[in-house]
C-alpha cells in the first residue's frame, strides 16, 4: 500500500535527512521526500498498518530534524 502525506520542512537537505530516517523505520518498504512538493510518499510492507508505523516515522524524523513536520 501506497501513501502520500503533507510535510513542513526547511531545506533540501532536512528532506533527505526525513527521508533517509522514514526508510529505515519498521514496516517501510521504500520511502521518498519531494521538497519542493512538501510531500512524502510511503510504500508499506504487507500486512502493516499505516497509521501505527507513520506515528514511528514521525517519531524518527523527529529525532534527525526536530522542526519537522508530518500532517498524517
Amino acid at each position: 500500500m501506497k501513501k502520500t502525506y503533507k510535510i513542513d520542512v526547511d531545506c533540501a537537505n532536512c528532506a533527505n535527512k526525513m527521508e533517509a530516517a522514514a526508510k529505515k523505520t519498521a514496516g517501510v518498504k521504500d520511502a521518498t521526500v519531494n521538497f519542493m512538493m512538501l510531500k512524502m510518499n510511503v510504500e508499506f510492507e504487507e500486512g502493516q498498518d499505516p497509521k501505527a508505523v507513520m506515528e514511528q516515522v514521525r517519531k524518527n524524523c523527529k529525532k534527525v530534524e526536530d522542526d519537522c513536520e508530518i500532517f498524517l
